[in-house]
């Protein structure tokens, strides 16, 4: 009977421990794909590729449309805003948004999420070569559900 406590236990709870948690955020099609090394910037040609944004409140889930089994998580470290300077101004404005990380085979990647736009740059550990991808929200902000266990703080004035 002890033996078998652990495997019943488990299975009790397994659909409340192992349950995907993950609730839609927006979808996303891809809008720019760029290699940064040294001081030059070279645009890489992509096809247009949605991707489809999920979170469980802690972490986001990045998975390619036509592709759901292969994703991305990144664990959010803050979701206090992050900054953004428009083009021709000189200040910083905080903007609702999440910032979040990946380390998966020596390669760092920090993902920047707002409701209009997201943003993932990826740091290779043994190159000098940055690759930074932008992607623009499908839908209207007016129209992204934001899920229950995420809140953006709102921008301090």
């Amino acid at each position: 009977m002890i033996r078998a406590l652990p495997v019943l236990i488990s299975l009790a709870l397994g659909s409340t421990l192992c349950a995907e948690d993950f609730r839609p955020f927006a979808n996303f099609v891809l809008s720019a794909h760029l290699k940064v090394a040294g001081d030059r910037v070279t645009p890489i040609p992509m096809k247009p590729i949605v991707f489809h944004v999920a979170t469980d409140g802690q972490r986001v889930r990045i998975s390619a449309e036509g592709n759901t089994e292969a994703s991305s998580t990144f664990e959010i470290y803050r979701s206090d805003g992050v900054g953004r300077q428009r083009t021709g101004e000189a200040a910083l404005e905080v903007i609702p948004g999440i910032q979040a990380l990946s380390k998966t085979g020596g390669v760092l990647r920090h993902l920047r999420l707002t409701r209009e736009a997201l943003t993932i740059t990826t740091f290779p550990g043994v190159s000098d070569h940055t690759v930074i991808t932008h992607a623009l929200a499908i839908a209207p902000a007016a129209q992204v559900a934001l899920p229950k266990s995420v809140s953006f703080a709102s921008p301090t004035p």
